[in-house]
């Protein structure tokens, strides 16, 4: 069935396309009947129960941030069952993003390539429908169907304008705001389509930033993660670890998208006219999985990693698995595979 609707979507410019799916799916969600009826299609009653971080998840599957940019699509998110999302990137200030297009398909490599440069409606906008998300959690119990809540974490980024020595200030912003509506956070500091973002890998300003929100946390704290590029180097890599170790980071998240192009079998001609961006998808999959089984090896095991980069099916997340990662995302194969990609990944980790 999805064969066919993604020939339609596949018609469309791709950010059209995702806003047409998103927006209809979130409107039948909205109707309870149709609601319970896909809350029962897209769930699997053979997906284990995990605990990451001392939380609980219904199962290990989640998905990346980058698709619901400003939470507005959690209640679609959760009856497709998704075990957790990551929402955001979210900035300080609402800012546009990259001029368009800025979002790009390769189906030949099972691939996407963006730039859409953390456009998002700002962190109070996010905070406000965050908060009216656990209300309804709060008074909807076990009702349309959904029996275990879906975990949220809080993506959040620095705005384009705010110059890197300050990048903490924007940090500080969206932690803050957010540490009450959702159950973690990642620090991205990774992304390839804002100037300038990915020196603040580079370990003091990583310290800087991750230390001091570690201080900001109040009583009730909420795991920090941080996300790192495919394209950090060995000694970068190492870099990263030794900081995890040292400030007692609750985990990592491998990958983000990759400026790297190799090994593409898309036309050179297509790659020259999108021109820059990230690249995610099947082709980023053996790097994604090689930097997780380098952390979890050098490391014993000691920092708990979720994996991201090119899982299309149960045997790519059980790679990511046996790699050392305790949770796994999905974001470009959702868009191949479409929405029963969660079912089929989650009920076949058993």
């Amino acid at each position: 069935m999805y064969q066919v609707v993604r020939k339609f979507l596949f018609f469309l410019e791709p950010e059209r396309a995702h806003y047409v799916a998103m927006n209809a799916l979130s409107f039948l969600c909205n109707i309870t009947f149709i609601k319970k009826a896909f809350a029962r299609l897209f769930s699997s009653e053979k997906a284990e129960a995990a605990s990451f971080l001392n939380i609980t998840f219904k199962h290990r599957i989640g998905l990346g941030a980058g698709f619901d940019k400003n939470a507005r699509y959690l209640n679609a998110l959760e009856t497709l069952g998704f075990a957790f999302v990551e929402i955001g990137t979210v900035t300080p200030r609402p800012q546009a993003g990259n001029e368009k297009p800025r979002l790009f398909r390769l189906p030949k490599d099972g691939a996407l390539i963006n730039r859409m440069g953390f456009n998002n409606e700002g962190v109070e906008a996010v905070k406000e429908r965050l908060k009216q998300w656990r209300k309804k959690q709060k008074t909807g119990g076990k009702k349309n169907g959904i029996h275990t809540p879906m975990i949220i974490g809080g993506n959040i980024g620095k705005n384009k304008n705010t110059p890197n020595e300050d990048a903490w200030k924007d940090y500080e912003i969206c932690f803050s705001a957010l540490h009450p509506y959702v159950d973690f956070f990642v620090v991205n500091v990774s992304s390839p389509n804002t100037p300038g973002l990915r020196e603040l890998q580079e370990k003091e300003s990583l310290k800087k930033i991750l230390t001091h929100l570690q201080q900001q946390q109040p009583e009730n704290r909420k795991p920090i993660l941080l996300k790192i590029a495919p394209d950090l180097t060995t000694s970068q890599i190492e870099d990263v670890i030794d900081l995890a170790l040292e400030i007692n980071l609750d985990g990592l998240v491998a990958a983000n998208t990759t400026i790297n192009r190799e090994s593409l079998t898309s036309d050179p001609s297509l790659l020259e006219s999108i021109g820059n961006g990230g690249l995610s998808g099947r082709p980023v999959r053996e790097r994604a999985t090689e930097m997780v089984d380098y952390i979890h090896q050098k490391t014993g095991g000691k920092i708990p990693i979720i994996a991201s980069g090119g899982v299309f099916t149960a045997n790519d997340a059980a790679e990511k698995l046996a790699a050392g990662a305790a949770m796994v995302e999905v974001w470009t194969g959702f868009i191949y595979e479409g929405p029963m990609i969660v079912k089929r990944i989650s009920s076949s980790l058993l």
